[in-house]
């Protein structure tokens, strides 16, 4: 008996630990047999990511190698049908990663991501290099209008073959090397920016010692508060964190003027004050990079090459939206200005607005003008409420879907929910999953994305998921949240319906470009306000009573209220994004803070009291997100998202009707026709700015009719 366990242990001590590994059934390396193939979160390790991504790459290269080797000729099912069958393992896989290591990374998460960026950079290339595959593309696209496709598969290998031509599948062998080379080094920079970023936010959050200089805060806010001071070990103090933007939500009620300005420029020092995380050098080196890749793909700068293939065509058209919103964006900041000194000095301040004042001064400017203040706003904002009778609620009223939680779907946090949404003919549609408080290893801002998306094709359903960071609130206590968190959740999940309502065949015609895919999410934010929607969720979270008429009225009043600041602060960022992207290769400024100021003022949204939403130092959607000289497309989907909702109200509003005709011609259409075309079709005509301009209150003085052509 000994000598045979001896010999078992022998062998076993000579197994390769990977094999080992395997045996343990990497729940990652197959499909997951939970509805809507959830990830077995209750099962998936750290360790389990790396091996399954890795053996994901290894097998769609010998997929694509299969493609490209066949002696057949080349035809739609043979290559690009096959193409999209391909990689099954990675994509599963890579996208439960992404989403676990941006929503709560740690050290082993972020190590493997740095492992991980330039190995997946590299594969890519492998796939859009790959020298006799993009033939057999070249072939069937020469040949594309003779083949009998239909509308869908012959834009899918329209788009195929530019995703080849864009990748680099022109270039001459040394040129290819060259690419890769600067492929790897960009992923490589992208994941350090992120970690260096997300070290420095948390370090820069602002301990309080004493709660007197907390005075304006909410009891909520001050329990939470306390409760994130514990968790640091900071037992007796109180922990104000910082989100990704530049104001902070503490600013709107902290009294302490000293405090403000400790917070914000905490907040505006983030990536830029020496250190192992400042940012700097790195973004200069990704602008580079970026402009150096541009020229090797034939384009005169990295904003060039990224508007190529988006609706807005050329960075011009982009800076025209952006430029002629200056004058009446800034004239209208400058009058709000002006009101809150008054408010300032009204009660003997004596000191001249900061942006560290303006929120706090702007509450009390609303007050002072419209009786209103978010103090009274946010008791009928409790977050379940917001969500279920205002989010699922318009949907609802929308599209007749309806939504069930489970509390059998695991998660990878205990913040985390899922529900199951079912079609308006009682079949199941998707599965929702909502992870909306601040924690210290979630990435800043709301996002949208999925954890499996649809395709016929494959017989997938989809999976999505909407992140925010929004405060959470102590143990027991509601998380009552602002209005402006109210416009976030309705603006996230636009994204999610897009994703869920999506219904393609192949799954690359599931994404569109970025200046489109904001239309979804930005529309979807006007229905906060619906009158029935806002009356169903706008409830006291004590004693369940509706706002009251006069306090609705007050709000509806305060539509344009603040829209100067907001719109100043966002085309200071916008227009940041872009010069930095429209630098040619070789001229790449190197000084970060002087590139920002003089590009600033040159634009002429200098205003100090009104700092960009992101400086440059901190704008993880240009350095670590997708938004690189893309910033612009929330304004541009804005435009859209505007113009659209002006058909609504011309044809009878919140309807079934409207919302299913909604759904066919956009939201279910994905990728899957040039979106300009897609646009047209539903509205009857291009897109007009006047209801952009109307909604923000910019048309006074500005030069812009209502009615003016957006940017073509």
């Amino acid at each position: 008996m000994r000598k045979t366990f001896r010999f078992l242990l022998t062998v076993l001590l000579a197994v390769p630990a990977a094999l080992i590994a395997a045996e343990r059934a990497n729940p990652l390396l197959s499909k997951s047999s939970l509805p809507f193939q959830a990830p077995p979160f209750d099962k998936i390790q750290v360790s389990d990511y790396q091996p399954a991504i890795e053996e994901g790459m290894k097998q769609q290269l010998a997929e694509m190698a299969a493609i490209a080797d066949n002696p057949e000729p080349p035809t739609f099912a043979n290559t690009i049908e096959a193409m999209e069958r391909s990689g099954e393992l990675f994509t599963r896989a890579y996208k439960v990663f992404y989403n676990v290591e941006l929503s709560d990374t740690n050290e082993a998460l972020q190590k493997i991501k740095a492992v991980l960026a330039p190995k997946i950079a590299a594969h890519n290339d492998a796939i859009y290099m790959n020298p006799k595959l993009y033939a057999r593309v070249q072939a069937i696209y020469d040949e594309r209008e003779a083949l009998g496709l239909d509308a869908e598969a012959k834009y899918l290998v329209e788009r195929e073959r530019l995703f080849f031509v864009r990748s680099g599948a022109n270039l001459g062998p040394a040129d290819k090397a060259k690419l890769s080379k600067l492929n790897a080094e960009l992923a490589a920079l992208s994941t350090q920016y992120a970690d260096k970023l997300l070290a420095d936010t948390n370090a820069a959050a602002v301990v309080v010692d004493r709660k007197g200089d907390l005075a304006g805060l909410s009891d909520g806010d001050l329990a939470a508060a306390a409760a994130a001071a514990r968790e640091k070990k900071l037992d007796g103090k109180w922990l104000l964190r910082m989100q990704n933007t530049t104001q902070q939500p503490p600013l709107a009620s902290l009294e302490n003027r000293a405090l403000r300005q400790r917070i914000l420029a905490a907040s505006m020092a983030r990536g830029d004050h020496g250190g192992p995380d400042d940012t700097r050098a790195t973004v200069v080196k990704m602008a580079a990079l970026r402009a150096e890749k541009a020229k090797l793909l034939g384009f005169a700068t990295w904003a060039d090459y990224v508007l190529d293939d988006q609706m807005a065509k050329t960075p011009a058209n982009a800076e025209q939206l952006l430029t002629r919103l200056v004058p009446p964006a800034t004239a209208k900041a400058r009058g709000e200005a002006a009101a809150i000194q008054k408010q300032i000095d009204a009660a003997k301040g004596g000191f001249q607005v900061t942006a560290a004042d303006w929120d706090l001064y702007s509450e009390k400017v609303r007050k002072a003008e419209y009786d209103l203040d978010e103090s009274e706003i946010r008791p009928y904002l409790d977050l379940d409420r917001v969500l279920q009778d205002g989010v699922f609620f318009a949907a609802n009223k929308m599209y007749g879907i309806t939504f069930k939680e489970r509390k059998d779907i695991p998660v990878y946090h205990p913040d985390v929910r899922v529900w199951e949404v079912f079609d308006a003919d009682g079949r199941p549609l998707a599965l929702y999953y909502g992870d909306f408080f601040l924690r210290p290893s979630k990435g800043g801002g709301a996002w949208c994305d999925s954890f499996v998306d649809q395709s016929r094709l494959l017989g997938w359903k989809p999976a999505v998921t909407n992140n925010t960071n929004f405060t959470k609130p102590a143990a027991g206590e509601p998380a009552l949240i602002s209005s402006t968190n109210v416009e976030t959740l309705f603006h996230e999940f636009g994204h999610a319906l897009h994703g869920m309502f999506q219904n393609v065949e192949y799954p690359t015609l599931g994404s569109t470009p970025r200046d489109f895919v904001e239309f979804p999410s930005s529309f979807n934010e006007h229905w906060a306000y619906e009158p029935t929607v806002f009356a169903n969720y706008a409830k006291h979270y004590k004693t369940g009573e509706p706002m009251p008429a006069a306090l609705v009225e007050k709000i509806k009043k305060t539509k344009t209220f603040n829209q100067g600041y907001i719109t100043t602060e966002y085309l200071a960022s916008a227009l940041l994004d872009m010069a930095w992207h429209s630098q040619p290769a070789g001229a790449t400024p190197q000084d970060v803070d002087a590139f920002e100021k003089s590009t600033i003022e040159a634009r002429k949204v200098n205003l100090p009291e009104v700092p960009p939403r992101y400086r440059t130092t901190y704008f993880s959607h240009v350095w670590d997100g997708a938004y690189a000289a893309g910033y612009y497309a929330y304004y541009w989907s804005e435009v859209l998202s505007n113009d659209a909702f002006s058909w609504f109200t011309e044809n009878g509003g919140m309807t079934r009707k409207n919302g299913d005709r909604f759904r066919a011609m956009i939201l279910s259409q994905g990728g899957s026709e040039d979106v300009a075309a897609m646009y047209r079709a539903f509205r009857g005509r291009d897109p007009e700015i006047g209801p952009f301009l109307e909604e923000r209150g910019l048309t006074g003085g500005s030069g812009l009719p209502p009615g003016a052509k957006a940017a073509p």
